[in-house]
């Protein structure tokens, strides 16, 4: 080949090469940017949040979506303040922060239960029964040993010893404190009138009473303290049986003691899935029924329906659509590793039109 033509030839190929570059430049300038997301709030539901977020990325993968246990309270408010596109919240909000934030979302992801865990040496393997009345009782210091004879009159034969009890309690803003003291307050009027609910409570005085952080703080405050009590979410029930802590049998409305199992949290939220509005803001705790396990919840996402741009705005919708799907986030494969139950059917289509009206 002559010089000439060898000049012509190579002209050829960088010509092709150009045409090629620049033909590949309008699918990489038109290549979907990344929306960033921000879960925030709820300890219990931040387990089931890191096994759904590497799922869901790996199907949506221009969706980043970073997550974080910081307790219900904080994910309302940073909800709220927009700081987070999605705040988890074991706690619905109140009519007034409704009111003072009416573009405000509380949507039902699955629904969970509360255990009531123990820590008394020689007894942790023994389901001990509990009620409303005596849980109010040894949060405000009024029943102060575990032979109290209103202990006692629920475990006959149990040899409970002569011991202080030591109550232990969330010091964040919480959905299980909410949840917890919802179940003191409707099974006991004293509780009720001095102290109420709430994700965060005046906590009665109590001598030798210990504050712990969010729910892994509630397992390790335990384990550490001997004779101590504590109410935990059940998404750590791996943790609490690692750290071979008792769990108790609560007394229901109906006067039977039970466990959270799946029969018993179903049986409790099918008494109330018919009275659920349509904003899904409702208890759970304390439902009637033979069968139901008292402390239960939906677990919400709270959403402002007005996000920043249209973008954001359909990832959150497209994240919380595949949560409640059964063949998404909902799947027993997800749910049955944090001890959650799937919504019913008539409350997924309450939170879907609920997730609708985000834009």
């Amino acid at each position: 080949m002559s010089v000439r033509h060898r000049r012509n030839h190579l002209k050829h190929i960088f010509a092709i090469a150009s045409f090629a570059v620049v033909g590949v430049l309008p699918i990489a300038a038109n290549a979907a940017p990344q929306t960033n997301l921000l879960e925030t709030g709820s300890t219990l539901l931040y387990p089931l949040f890191n096994l759904w977020v590497p799922a869901f990325a790996k199907a949506n993968p221009d969706v980043k979506i970073t997550t974080q246990g910081t307790g219900s309270g904080t994910g309302i408010a940073e909800a709220i303040s927009g700081v987070a596109q999605i705040g988890a919240s074991d706690a619905y909000m109140s009519d007034a922060q409704i009111k003072q934030n009416p573009s405000i979302l509380n949507i039902p992801l699955a629904i969970s239960a509360q255990t009531i865990n123990y820590n008394i040496p020689n007894l942790n393997k023994k389901p001990l029964k509990l009620d409303g009345p005596v849980l109010a009782g040894i949060y405000d210091g009024s029943i102060k040993t575990w032979n109290d004879p209103r202990i006692k009159a629920l475990n006959p034969g149990v040899a409970l010893p002569d011991h202080a009890i030591v109550p232990i309690h969330r010091t964040d803003g919480s959905g299980d404190t909410f949840i917890f003291s919802q179940y003191l307050s409707f099974s006991t009027p004293t509780w009720n009138k001095s102290v109420g609910y709430g994700t965060t409570i005046s906590w009665p005085a109590v001598q030798g009473g210990v504050g712990a952080n969010g729910n892994p703080g509630m397992v390790q405050a335990s384990q550490q303290t001997p004779y101590s009590i504590a109410y935990i979410g059940v998404s750590f029930h791996n943790e609490i049986q690692k750290a071979g802590l008792g769990t108790a049998l609560l007394k229901n409305r109906a006067g039977n003691f039970v466990l959270p199992t799946p029969k018993t949290v179903n049986a409790a939220a099918s008494q109330l899935t018919a009275k659920t509005p349509a904003d899904e803001r409702i208890s759970l705790v304390f439902a009637p029924g033979a069968n139901s396990y008292p402390i239960i919840n939906y677990e919400y996402a709270i959403v402002n329906a007005k996000q920043a741009n249209p973008e954001t705005a359909k990832a959150v919708r497209d994240l919380l659509n595949w949560a409640v799907s059964p063949t998404g986030g909902s799947a027993a494969s997800f749910l049955d590793q944090v001890r959650f139950v799937a919504l019913p059917a008539k409350i997924v289509e309450l939170s879907k039109a609920q997730i609708a009206k985000i834009q």
